[in-house]
């Protein structure tokens, strides 16, 4: 019965802070607040209380490149299938359809179906995605479509052209100035994203067999165990229904790419990857975890359209949790 009742909750909740929402207790950008408290706070204590809770395997960063495959892949190949795409219409695909929802989705979803040990499998699994979704999707798709990722796209000018106009530099100093400036603007997307820097310190904490005292634990599980409620709650606050059929449209052709390849990692993480079936079973259910909240964030800034976005991250969330019910009902472990 657990089983059934716990993603109706998890659904309930997104339900609840839609509907506060639109009773206009929170403003429209009010989830931003929650992002802050998620991003910076809850989630990063729940991945140090996971590794410093549980055994974190060398072997296991097996997962960690599997993952990094599996959000790197989509972006290729969804660039390569909306060539003829306006650029607009092309990042909006490229940014939703590429990573994982890991830190807030699936931990919470995870921890409720196989417990506190599946943590373990999410958190490294997320290291992979994370290199992507923090700021390597946003990266490649403003670099592909030639977008300037300081300006939305709306004012560049973008027409109905596949990419925006682009000039390189004539000048060798110019050229280098520019990929100097680049270069910074990725490494601090990196630096500036807190969960990617603990679950770098994570990494060497493992690799170096550091052992983390148990009052730390103790001290932010309080913190870790209000990331579940924050994390599916934000999904609610940022989900609003779409306006126009081309609205409708975006996010059917977001899904068409997601559940196909979302299938085809999660065979592969079955049959292939060499892991115990508790193992693998997480890792089925993490191939099919909605949108990331990342992706919200890059396409608010790239295209000023966050509230379609944040549907499609709660429509795709709706769907990862009747899926991966069915994953915990159907594959024992």
């Amino acid at each position: 019965m657990s089983a059934i009742l716990k993603p109706i909750a998890f659904l309930l909740i997104i339900a609840a802070a839609y509907l506060v929402k639109r009773a206009g207790l929170f403003r429209q950008r009010d989830y931003r607040v929650m992002q802050v408290v998620v991003f910076d706070f809850t989630l990063p204590a729940s991945i140090i209380v996971s590794f410093a809770t549980n055994p974190h395997q060398i072997n296991m960063l097996l997962i960690s490149v599997f993952a990094f495959v599996c959000a790197l892949l989509p972006l290729p190949l969804t660039f390569l299938a909306s060539r003829h795409k306006p650029a607009a219409d092309r990042a909006f695909l490229m940014l939703n359809a590429a990573g994982f929802n890991v830190g807030n989705f699936c931990f919470p979803v995870l921890q409720a179906f196989l417990g506190p040990s599946a943590l373990v499998t999410a958190s490294m699994f997320d290291i992979g995605n994370s290199v992507m979704v923090t700021a390597g999707t946003n990266v490649m798709t403003t670099s592909m479509l030639h977008i300037d990722m300081d300006r939305p796209i709306t004012e560049q000018h973008a027409g109905n052209a596949p990419t925006l106009p682009y000039k390189r530099p004539t000048d060798r100093d110019a050229r280098r100035l520019a990929r100097r400036a680049k270069a910074a603007k990725i490494v601090r997307g990196f630096i500036t994203s807190v969960p990617f820097d603990v679950y770098m310190l994570m990494i060497v904490v493992m690799l170096f067999d550091v052992h983390i005292p148990g009052f730390v634990p103790t001290i932010l599980e309080p913190v870790a165990n209000a990331n579940s409620f924050c994390s599916v709650f934000m999904v609610g606050m940022l989900m609003d229904l779409p306006h126009t059929a081309k609205d409708i449209r975006d996010v059917a052709r977001v899904l068409a790419w997601r559940l196909p390849l979302g299938f085809l990692f999660a065979a592969f993480a079955w049959f292939v990857l060499p892991f115990d079936a508790a193992v693998r079973k997480a890792v089925v259910m993490l191939s099919l975890a909605p949108t990331a909240v990342f992706s919200t964030l890059f396409t608010d800034k790239v295209l000023g359209n966050a509230k379609l976005a944040g549907f499609t991250l709660a429509t795709s969330a709706i769907i990862a949790i009747i899926l991966m019910t069915i994953v915990n009902i159907a594959i024992p472990a």
